[in-house]
């Protein structure tokens, strides 16, 4: 049985956790990998905390149940530091993602983290306000995960939405999306 991979969302109703997480699993299945993506929300409205996961391994995928021991724990919303308790179920393996211009080492102290524990950081909120003059985190995100997924080139998540929406969507929003993943792959800082 081949290993599965375990992520965690936290954000906020609108700020594109589930979005992203969805986006994840079709570009590791586009790559040819098993994966689940799937919500859990709390009150359904825009800014209330809510969670998604994804499962992701290289065979069938047959456990359905939540998401208990993440391998990589993303937050979106740096806010919800305290508010969610990101680091439950969390290992001494997993690693935290976090949108936010502080340092791997600062948000480590913050949550309580031992120095071992992987930290990286990316202000995919600054990216995206450059970018799209909007708040659209999930696509800076999508970029530093691409770390994570080491099998899994960059370009596939860029292509993706070249592929998948690229008639759907305007051409500046289209380039904004594909230059915000880079630039989520290329500014995350790990510590």
């Amino acid at each position: 049985m081949s290993q599965v991979i375990e992520v965690r969302w936290h954000g906020r109703g609108g700020q594109g956790a589930k979005t992203g997480s969805a986006i994840l699993a079709e570009v590791l299945f586009e790559a040819g990998k098993h994966t689940q993506s799937f919500p859990e929300y709390g009150a359904e409205r825009q800014g209330a905390p809510m969670k998604a996961f994804n499962r992701v391994a290289d065979e069938p995928i047959r456990d359905r149940s939540g998401v208990l021991t993440p391998d990589v724990v993303v937050l979106i919303d740096p806010t919800l530091i305290d508010a969610v308790k990101p680091t439950v179920g969390g290992k001494d393996s997993t690693v935290y993602l976090i949108n936010s211009p502080e340092s791997p080492a600062n948000l480590k102290k913050k949550l309580g983290l031992k120095d071992s524990v992987k930290v990286m950081t990316v202000d995919a909120t600054k990216i995206t306000l450059e970018e799209f003059g909007q708040n659209r985190p999930n696509t800076p995100i999508l970029g530093a995960l691409a770390h994570f997924f080491k099998d899994v080139p960059l370009e596939a998540f860029v292509d993706h939405f070249t592929h998948k929406m690229g008639s759907k969507l305007p051409e500046k929003v289209l380039k904004a999306n594909q230059e915000s993943i880079r630039r989520g792959y290329e500014e995350v800082q790990q510590g």
